[in-house]
């Protein structure tokens, strides 16, 4: 049975008590502990285990939403589970990372695109400076924090959330480029880069999603169309608002605009990313 079938099975079965949703939250807690000592020694859980991880997660958030009777889940509990489903949801195959931005402009709404081969050949399209509408080659390398990264990097980069941001605040960066939050070491902005925008392993995926579960007051304001509504607030009284679905373990949409040096600005209105691997040629 797939994630959606046991969810599914769960939604129809009669409501838990409160005390059936803490013990699924503890179970829940234990796993990632356990996912983090596993990391560390080189193994991986057993797909079926990681299943049904998330299914019991699934059920926790979807009980906690639409029982009355249930406390709502928190900010905390979904990126846990988003870290869950990330750990077991293969990015695909292809010959570019393809890379799709949309938002809403003064103008209407806005399109940029971007593909890139493993070797780091790159083309975009309604990029800044480019001819709209245009297909243009473009040199412009991934970038962390400032720091050019490959895939080679990427695929090296820890799968323990502490060691993950030890290695992010290594990275040489931008600090014009940057947040306050960021330079300071809060890192939240590079953590969502590595979710929504960059070909980053699995494991690492999952890593970037527990340490973002670690910020202090990660709050959940409900559920809203794609999933459920985040807020992170930074310092400096900012604050980043995005919406998570758990179970594809994707950021559906968030405030943040990463800019061409690698660092990121707070936006005004959303910002929504989808990623793909593709054999289709830039057009």
């Amino acid at each position: 049975m797939d994630d959606v079938n046991a969810v599914a099975s769960l939604l129809a079965k009669p409501e838990p008590s409160a005390e059936a949703i803490t013990r699924s939250r503890g179970r829940l807690q234990d796993r990632m502990t356990r996912g983090r000592a596993r990391r560390r020694g080189g193994r991986l859980l057993p797909v079926l285990g990681m299943a049904v991880a998330s299914a019991v997660a699934v059920a926790v958030i979807v009980t906690s939403v639409f029982s009355p009777a249930a406390a709502p889940v928190s900010g905390r509990d979904v990126l846990l589970m988003a870290a869950a489903s990330a750990e077991h949801i293969p990015q695909g195959t292809g010959t570019y990372w393809h890379i799709t931005r949309t938002w809403q402009g003064p103008d209407g709404l806005q399109v940029q695109e971007s593909w890139t081969t493993r070797d780091g050949h790159r083309w975009s399209r309604n990029e800044p400076y480019a001819t709209a509408g245009s297909v243009v080659e473009d040199p412009a390398p991934f970038r962390l924090m400032g720091a050019e990264i490959g895939f080679e990097e990427l695929e090296g980069l820890p799968a323990d959330p502490e060691q993950l941001k030890e290695r992010i605040a290594g990275l040489p960066r931008r600090d014009s480029a940057m947040p306050l939050a960021d330079r300071q070491g809060e890192l939240v902005s590079p953590l969502i880069t590595l979710i929504t925008e960059l070909p980053t392993p699995a494991q690492v995926r999952s890593a970037a999603f527990e340490a973002l579960a670690a910020t202090p007051g990660v709050k959940n304001t409900g559920p809203v169309e794609g999933g459920q509504e985040l807020l992170i607030p930074l310092s400096g009284s900012m604050e980043i608002r995005m919406v998570v679905d758990p179970e594809a373990a994707r950021v559906a949409r968030a405030n943040v605009l990463l800019t061409a040096e690698g660092g990121s600005m707070i936006s005004n209105s959303y910002i929504s990313v989808t990623t793909e691997w593709t054999d289709q040629l830039p057009r």
